[in-house]
């Protein structure tokens, strides 16, 4: 089957490995330039390793990543969040930090490895329906194709995905840096800390990130959307100062910074497609869902949605294997997506009542089983299986069988 994908993120990366290994042939059109990765630190759950493993990716990512074993959070002296991987010290799990660019080039070298032809500066317009098959049009005037199928892995900004999302009332600014030899923090832990709902700031271990000496760390602070824009304007020390008032730890981590081009911003938004599919099309990563990156699932999601469209396609004629890509993902990706919904507004938002249930409430409780297991298994994006109808161990199996 010949199948033009477009976008080079993590979503496309990884199904173009996996469909390439079917025997399919691949053009993957990628928007900028050099295919490159928008944004700073991000989590790999277990799973979503194991896709990464299908991709022939995984060592790489072990190699140049951070394990996680726990998330802390607190407010003041409060401990609000405490979630470990292994809550009863009995499963060898563990989720894998790493900058975007290092999880791109172990994504990019592994495309490159299975034949994949990118072609880069091709921004998509629209992809037209012919009979049974679809073409590229791009905004360069050139035209590609015929395809039997096109895979939008172009994120957030798609032009081709008629999800409308709504956009969320906090952004954050996000930041790469080096690990401080004068922190007490772990290295193994994602540490945040809040003021209700109104103010978060986070360090996550990174391992090691391209042309930089060290370990490094990504560091982020929630800001309402309204004032992300004036952020370049923003006087750097005045918001250190800030800064290291509401989390005192944070101080080595901002030694660094000079300017405040060193924090990206970035906005969120929240949605759904209710059909990821269409005659020869197929939605995968955020040009099929959106959300906050509260629960740390973003890179993992795209992950699940190719290896599901992989499968669907190896098991099914097209035609029926559309439907059954939706049907794998649908559960997992409705839960995933109320999950965030529902914990996001509790951490990130200007209520006063949400984070006071959340620390005199739902924390304490948290704490009693089964939670801790139960929080566990949310954050590892186990809670149901990310492949409906396989155990989430098994989903790394068989792909070629």
């Amino acid at each position: 089957m010949r199948i033009a994908i477009a976008g080079a993120g993590i979503g496309g990366l990884a199904a173009a490995c996996l469909l390439a290994t079917n025997g399919h042939q691949i053009d993957l059109f990628d928007q900028f330039a050099a295919p490159r990765p928008i944004g700073s630190g991000l989590m790999i759950q277990p799973m979503g390793l194991h896709v990464l493993d299908l991709c022939g990716a995984g060592d790489s990512v072990r190699a140049n990543g951070q394990t996680i074993a726990r998330m802390l959070g607190h407010d003041g002296a409060r401990r609000i969040l405490d979630v470990r991987y292994d809550p009863a010290g009995r499963i060898p799990r563990q989720g894998t930090a790493i900058h975007r660019a290092t999880l791109h080039a172990a994504l990019l070298n592994a495309t490159l490895a299975h034949g994949v032809t990118i072609t880069p500066a091709m921004s998509v317009q629209s992809a037209p329906l012919h009979g049974n098959q679809r073409h590229l049009h791009m905004t360069n005037g050139t035209t590609h194709g015929p395809y039997d199928l096109v895979i939008d892995a172009t994120g957030a900004g798609s032009t081709l995905s008629p999800l409308k999302a709504h956009a969320l009332p906090y952004g954050a600014i996000w930041g790469t840096v080096p690990w401080p030899e004068t922190t007490d923090l772990p290295q193994n832990q994602l540490t945040q800390a809040y003021h209700r709902a109104s103010r978060m700031a986070g360090v996550l271990p990174l391992g090691r990130v391209p042309n930089r000496h060290g370990p490094h760390a990504a560091i982020f602070w929630s800001m309402p959307r309204e004032t992300l824009a004036h952020w370049p304007q923003t006087a750097l020390e005045d918001w250190k100062a800030q800064a290291t008032t509401h989390w005192p730890a944070l101080t080595p981590f901002l030694e660094t910074l000079t300017h405040t081009d060193q924090m990206t911003t970035a906005t969120y938004t929240h949605g759904t497609l209710k059909r990821p599919y269409a005659p020869a099309l197929a939605f995968i990563g955020d040009a099929a869902h959106r959300a906050s990156p509260q629960l740390g699932q973003g890179a993992n999601m795209a992950l699940f949605d190719a290896l599901a469209l992989a499968r669907a396609l190896h098991q099914n004629p097209l035609d029926d294997a559309l439907p059954r890509y939706a049907q794998t993902r649908r559960w997992h990706v409705r839960l995933y997506q109320t999950l965030s919904a529902v914990f996001t507004p509790q951490y990130q938002s200007n209520s006063r009542i949400l984070p006071a249930l959340r620390d005199h409430i739902l924390a304490p409780a948290s704490l009693t089983w089964p939670m801790p297991r139960v929080l566990s298994r949310i954050v590892a994006g186990t809670l149901i299986p990310p492949l409906a109808g396989e155990p989430a161990p098994q989903i790394h199996l068989g792909l070629n069988t």
